[in-house]
This record gives C-alpha cells, sequence and structure tokens, in this order.
C-alpha cells in the first residue's frame, strides 16, 4: 500500500525527531516526517514515532545500502508495516563513495539491493530511492514508488519529473533558514550545503549538471549557489520556493528548518505551517 503524502513534510535527522515533536507536527498539518542520518538496522526508531500519531507518515530519508544488508531492512519494513499499514516509506540510497570502504558501481548496488527487497517481498509501491542522475532517477520510476532527491532547487525538480513521468513520487528536500538578513541567513545555511556535500562526488556531480561552476561549488560555497540551495527569508518569502518545487512537479516537499544550534524549530514549523497548511 503506497503510504498517502500531503504536500509538505518535515526533513529532519533522527537525533532531532521525537514522538513529542511529531504528534506537534501532525497537529500542525504536516503530512510526513522523513528521518535523515542513514536510520538503518531494525529502524527502532519508527514505531514509537507512528504511535504517537494518527496519520502522519514516517519515512527513512534515507537508509543507507551500504550499512545494512537488504534482509533485515526488508524484516524491519514487515514488523512496521504489520503494525501500520500505509504509513511507512522505506527511502534507500547508495550514499557517497567518501563514506564507504565498500562503495561499488551505485547503479548495480541499488539494482541488487532491491532484487533482494523483491524477493523478501517488499511491496515496490512502499519504496523510494534517493535518486539525483537520470539513471538512478529512471530505475526510481520502474522499480519503486518514485524519487527523494536531495539538496536540489527546483530547477532539478522539474528535469526530475520529466525523467519520472506522471504518478510517480517525486519528494525533494529543501532546506530554509527563517531570517530576512541575508548574511546572518547564509551564516546559518551554508554549513550544512559546505560540509559535507561539497565534498562528495555524487551531490558535485549532481549540481555540475545543473549549470554550476567550479567556482561556485569551491567549499564553502559560493553566496549564489547557497541562496539556490537554501531559501530564506520571513515564512511567506520561504513558501515561495516550496510552491516553487510543486510547480515544478513535486508530489510532497520534506522542509529541512535549518536554526542556530540549540534552536527550538518549533516556532518555525508554526510559522511555515500558517502559510502552507
Amino acid at each position: 500500500m503506497r503510504p498517502q503524502f500531503g504536500k509538505i513534510g518535515v526533513w529532519g535527522h533522527e537525533s532531532l525527531i521525537s514522538p513529542e515533536l511529531v504528534r506537534e507536527l501532525e497537529q500542525l498539518g504536516y503530512s510526513a516526517v522523513w528521518l535523515g542520518g542513514s536510520p538503518g538496522g531494525a529502524l527502532g526508531m519508527v514505531e514509537p514515532l507512528l504511535t504517537a500519531t494518527d496519520t502522519l507518515v514516517v519515512a527513512t530519508g534515507i537508509t543507507n545500502i551500504w550499512r545494512d544488508p537488504a534482509r533485515q531492512i526488508a524484516t524491519a519494513h514487515k514488523r512496521i508495516t504489520a503494525a501500520f499499514p500505509g504509513r511507512f516509506l522505506l527511502g534507500i540510497g547508495t550514499g557517497h563513495p567518501e563514506a564507504s570502504s565498500d562503495y561499488r558501481h551505485p547503479y548495480q548496488a541499488m539494482t541488487a539491493y532491491l532484487d533482494v527487497l523483491d524477493g523478501e517481498g517488499v511491496p515496490r509501491e512502499e519504496i523510494a530511492l534517493a535518486a539525483l542522475g537520470p539513471r538512478l532517477l529512471r530505475l526510481a520510476r520502474d522499480r519503486s514508488a518514485g524519487a527523494h532527491p536531495y539538496l536540489v532547487p527546483p530547477e532539478h525538480t522539474a528535469q526530475a519529473r520529466a525523467i519520472l513521468g506522471a504518478g510517480v513520487l517525486l519528494a525533494p528536500e529543501q532546506k530554509v533558514v527563517l531570517e530576512t538578513d541575508p548574511h546572518r541567513a547564509r551564516a546559518i545555511g551554508r554549513p550544512a550545503v559546505a560540509k559535507p556535500y561539497l565534498g562528495l562526488t555524487n551531490y558535485l556531480a549532481n549540481l555540475r549538471r545543473l549549470g554550476w561552476s567550479q567556482d561556485d561549488l569551491a567549499s564553502p560555497g559560493s553566496d549564489a549557489l547557497i541562496d539556490a540551495l537554501v531559501a530564506r527569508g520571513d515564512a511567506p518569502t520561504v513558501a515561495q520556493r516550496i510552491t516553487a518545487h510543486l510547480a515544478s512537479g513535486a508530489d510532497h516537499v520534506p522542509i529541512q528548518l535549518l536554526t542556530e544550534r540549540g534552536a527550538d524549530r518549533l516556532p518555525g514549523y508554526r510559522a511555515l505551517a500558517s502559510v502552507l497548511l
């Protein structure tokens, strides 16, 4: 059963997502929470979030295929979906060659991982792929519910929709900073882009495909690049970037709210909900 997503969700590192927070997010109208940080293994953090909510979808954004064997992930998926049918999406991805000594050809590895999930009975409509380039986007189209691109502007969303075609889930993550001063906003947003993403081959390759120059991509990233990848401003201004993704073909946009270290994110989620939901 393919989970049903509303248009707006929340993306956050698994360490920042709690049952108390997701309960608040569901009440605000967010339809899904995406768990970052390569949650894997038994996926034990998922059930408490689903138990705390009534309709919220929980997705992994993403489980790294190098970290956990497909059969182990399939077992966790079966356990979760038996208790919460239609409310869990297994997002999987190949991660980065710099992060794994066992990194092989990503397309072949992903295909092999999907073969095991298929063999274990995990429905394709309950899987999404972290896909950036055309080849993995086509694989997401053909063998899963759809794609969850990360660190992409609306221009990529339009290209991805053209490849995926109609009826395939497209859920690009979008970083946002609720700060109207551009210098302060970039000071918050830039670290979330520069480290590690401007040192990772797959993200750099994708940004080059979108036309960014080496000068833009040199760490810590040009102002223009940071502004393209991190929406900044007040809530109505930031909402324009979210709606640009939707207008470009996204079905659902998980928002990653960036703040100063230790700041409470809930007021920001409330402000965004007031204009988006």
